[in-house]
């Protein structure tokens, strides 16, 4: 039997960290990367926020690591 160590929220809760953290990096503003992404300025603060608890797709996360120039897998390091 295998044992889960975390929720499904301890993960996103990872990445949302993770992305702020390179977004602040890049020197970009949370409407730049909406913009740079074609994704909403709401959705990029809801994907950030540790209250809304918004989840997002492999695909959006593949997009953000795109354009912030960043391996996908660096969002998943706590």
């Amino acid at each position: 039997m295998i044992t889960i160590k975390h929720t499904d929220n301890y993960y996103y809760d990872v990445i949302r960290i993770n992305i702020r953290k390179y977004r602040k990096e890049k020197g970009y503003t949370q409407a730049k990367l909406a913009s740079e992404t074609e994704l909403s300025i709401d959705y990029i603060c809801e994907i950030e926020s540790m209250k809304r608890k918004k989840s997002f797709s492999i695909a959006t996360l593949g997009r953000i690591a795109d354009v912030l120039d960043v391996n996908i897998e660096k969002f998943f390091e706590e």
